[in-house]
């Protein structure tokens, strides 16, 4: 079996531009990995059948999941009479603002053009992830990058100076849907994407952490208290800087020193469950 690995993403910023004809937004977003990752197995089948199983039970199975659909993607855009067996072992909690159905498309994606000797480059596994999801080309990529379009379109940066990211998500479901459908665009106050990404170029902890922004935060914060609460508790703990990622529900610190991590995550603990301590990534990945 073939095991390819599927890192979360975190927004340091997140910035919602207008409502396009085509009823995307057009959003500009700096976005990076962390080692936080499910597992996808990968073994080859004869019969033709796109087979897959998680470790979670709450994950589909079945043609409404985001690795399926890459698979059946490849196997007709490239008339593959193989098949796979696909297993999802998760680690990235679902519905958390994180891209864990999109990383797992994209870590699909990369491993199937080894396992069925597709040899697609990057860019190329990166243009059909974006049919399935806006978040899929970059989690192709991982790294970080600056996206613009409805998120598709990626734009290799620096590594972010170095720190810990802790995580937190309540257990809360968020409807992305809802969460766009909520934002007041005359409102919202912007992050300052090029500030963010000068402090990235100059390797500047300081001036990410100020830097941190995400439109989409004000309206997941009014409909959950739970958010509203984890965000002030990692604040008062220790954090540098807090955030939501995505459309939520997940709350994200970084901090520069590992004492403090300890701190803010026993703080957490006694709240939600779902509590991660990791590292960002940084590189980019590289083709098998």
């Amino acid at each position: 079996m073939l095991y390819v690995k599927a890192p979360a993403k975190i927004n340091l910023t997140l910035d919602v531009l207008y409502k396009r004809e085509d009823n995307y937004h057009e959003v500009e977003m700096v976005m990076t990995t962390i080692d936080l990752a499910d597992r996808i197995g990968l073994s080859l089948r004869q019969d033709g059948k796109i087979v897959l199983s998680s470790t979670d039970q709450f994950v589909p199975t079945d043609q409404r999941n985001f690795a399926y659909q890459a698979a059946r993607l490849l196997q007709q855009r490239f008339k593959i009479s193989a098949g796979v067996t696909i297993k999802i072992e998760k680690e990235i909690p679902i519905a958390a603002g994180l891209a864990g159905g999109s990383t797992d498309a994209a870590a699909t994606l990369r491993g199937l053009n080894v396992l069925w000797q597709l040899n697609l480059t990057l860019d190329e596994l990166a243009d059909i992830g974006a049919e399935i999801g806006s978040d899929v080309p970059f989690c192709v990529y991982g790294g970080t990058a600056h996206a613009t379009g409805r998120g598709e379109q990626i734009r290799e940066i620096s590594a972010p100076p170095t720190c810990w990211v802790v995580l937190a998500k309540p257990k809360v479901g968020v409807s992305t849907a809802d969460i766009y459908g909520g934002l007041n665009l005359t409102q919202v106050k912007h992050p300052n994407t090029q500030e963010m990404l000068q402090a990235i170029e100059q390797c500047d902890y300081k001036a990410m952490c100020r830097e941190l922004g995400n439109v989409l935060e004000d309206v997941t914060l009014k409909l959950h208290p739970e958010v509203v609460k984890i965000k002030s508790l990692m604040e008062r703990s220790g954090a540098d800087a807090v955030l939501m990622s995505g459309s939520g529900p997940t709350v994200f610190g970084l901090v520069d020193s590992e004492i403090r991590v300890s701190r803010i995550v026993n703080a957490l603990r006694g709240f939600c469950e779902d509590v991660y301590a990791v590292r960002m990534l940084g590189e980019r990945h590289k083709l098998a």
